[in-house]
């Protein structure tokens, strides 16, 4: 299993909209890193940090647990769609998600308490031109932060 966090402008998929659906395809990814860490990394099964980001407070707000294999996502074949890609088709598709299903809404560990953990000082989020909208995080990383929220 593998642990991993996962970002979302809340203004575009927050905790809530998750609680309330349950689960969602982690669509519009446009990041070669991140679409791989989803293709080629993520099993059913790895566990998720749900973090809102580009938000008045951006931090933990939840978890969660990848539910699919990676498939290939279908707003980049939707020319109406914001993720449109117009060198995507369904035989050679470019972009991927996965499925996360909610696990438990915790209360917002914010950026700056995560910047305050020693034990989190390594974390990916916080190294310096860190902007993936997914990154691994280390089981140890994981343990501690599950046993403070």
């Amino acid at each position: 299993m593998r642990y991993w966090l996962m970002k979302s402008e809340p203004s575009d998929y927050s905790i809530d909209d998750l609680v309330r659906d349950g689960r969602v395809a982690w669509y519009g990814v446009r990041n070669y890193q991140a679409r791989n860490f989803m293709r080629d990394q993520m099993r059913v099964g790895d566990q998720v940090l749900f973090y809102h980001s580009t938000c008045a407070a951006p931090g933990i707000v939840g978890l969660a647990e990848v539910c699919t294999a990676a498939f290939p996502d279908a707003t980049q074949f939707d020319p109406a769609h914001k993720y449109f890609d117009p060198k995507a088709t369904p035989e050679t598709p470019r972009w991927f998600n996965v499925e996360v299903a909610i696990t438990q809404k915790t209360r917002l560990m914010p950026l700056a308490e995560i910047r305050g953990h020693a034990a989190l000082e390594r974390m990916r989020i916080l190294q310096r031109g860190n902007r993936l909208s997914i990154t691994p995080v280390d089981p140890d990383e994981w343990a501690f932060i599950v046993s403070v929220l």
